[in-house]
């Protein structure tokens, strides 16, 4: 299918960029849903699968609302406020969803499968408001898994392509900066055209303005939510993800020289950190104690270089996005104030 978004002087006004963690917990879910999981992203799921399987939030309500193809609820996807929502702003919005919206999205799953609603879903249909707040914890849940560990990594993406883009708007055009956006997406002067879609996105059954939202996971597709009164959501693959969960280039020449400022234990531990990990599988790969691991982590987290994220009994450590700049290639962070328009502190 192919369909078509007019544009006004208006519309081009208001069109804007957003980082979404909801965005990213939906299309992850749906990578995850493949098996195997989309060649991207196979070294991430290998990681997340065993820690969902034991805790089980990519079952239930959650699972059954992301199909591996096919229609997305767009609750779950509500228009971003800001340039970067938390998941808790979003989560709020969730919530707050009537029962008649949450309705018609689950009606259009039960379509595609057939005429029957998932067992899961089926309390969720009967009763919405008391059972929102049961798939916010579930979606909580599956975050702090398989999302919270590699946040820092994932937002400095999707903060480095918004970035990208706006100074292509400003350097070119708005018009340029659109029909780039990918390969099924182009600007013709006063609409965006859109193909192989799986349903029409049209300026009759949209708001105004345009919501650009960068994602780790979409690829390889650019998928759109229209719910008026709320601007269209255009969901395209950010630039560099097929690098995302690569190692850094030059990794041990910056842990030697971190090793002068840091330790060469504390140094190591943090170059081992490309890939969340508990304090075990660290003590396992240095050779240092648990306990020496432990106190070198609590360190490096008072500095703002890791973060520590409960997965069921296990508490796994990662780079925070200062941790991963001391590994960036260029020698630089990308600030990510920047691309919210925000002054760096």
């Amino acid at each position: 299918m192919r369909t078509e978004l007019h544009f006004s002087a208006q519309d081009l006004a208001l069109t804007r960029f957003a980082v979404s963690p909801m965005q990213e917990v939906v299309t992850s879910l749906r990578a995850l849903a493949h098996s195997p999981a989309p060649a991207l992203h196979r070294r991430w799921a290998g990681q997340v699968r065993e820690r969902l399987a034991d805790a089980g939030p990519d079952r239930g309500r959650l699972a059954a609302m992301v199909p591996p193809e096919g229609h997305l609820p767009d609750f779950l996807n509500p228009a971003p406020a800001g340039f970067s929502p938390t998941l808790a702003e979003e989560l709020a919005a969730v919530t707050a969803t009537g029962a008649g919206q949450v309705r018609a999205d689950l009606d259009i799953l039960a379509a595609e499968a057939g005429g029957r609603l998932p067992a899961a879903l089926e309390s969720l249909y009967r009763d919405p408001a008391a059972q929102l707040p049961r798939l916010a914890a579930e979606i909580e849940a599956y975050w702090e898994l398989a999302l919270a560990p590699y946040w820092a990594r994932i937002r400095a993406l999707l903060a480095a392509d918004v970035f990208h883009r706006s100074r292509q708007a400003a350097e070119h055009g708005t018009a340029r900066m659109l029909d780039e956006l990918h390969g099924t997406v182009r600007w013709d002067g006063t609409a965006l055209r859109l193909e192989r879609r799986h349903c029409a996105v049209t300026r009759l059954n949209a708001g105004a303005g345009l919501l650009l939202l960068p994602s780790a996971f979409a690829w390889p597709r650019v998928l759109t939510r229209v719910l008026p009164p709320d601007p269209p959501q255009l969901i395209y693959p950010a630039r560099g993800t097929a690098t995302l969960w690569e190692d850094r280039p030059g990794t041990a020449a910056r842990t030697d020289a971190l090793a002068a400022v840091l330790g060469r234990s504390r140094a190591r531990l943090l170059a081992e950190l490309d890939s969340p990990a508990s304090t075990t599988e660290l003590a396992r790969r240095t050779g240092l104690s648990p306990a020496a691991v432990s106190q070198h982590l609590t360190a490096l987290r008072t500095a703002g270089l890791t973060s520590a994220h409960r997965a069921g009994h296990t508490v796994l450590s990662a780079r925070t996005a200062v941790g991963d700049s001391l590994f960036d290639p260029d020698g630089q962070a990308f600030d990510t104030s920047a691309a919210a328009g925000r002054p760096a502190r």
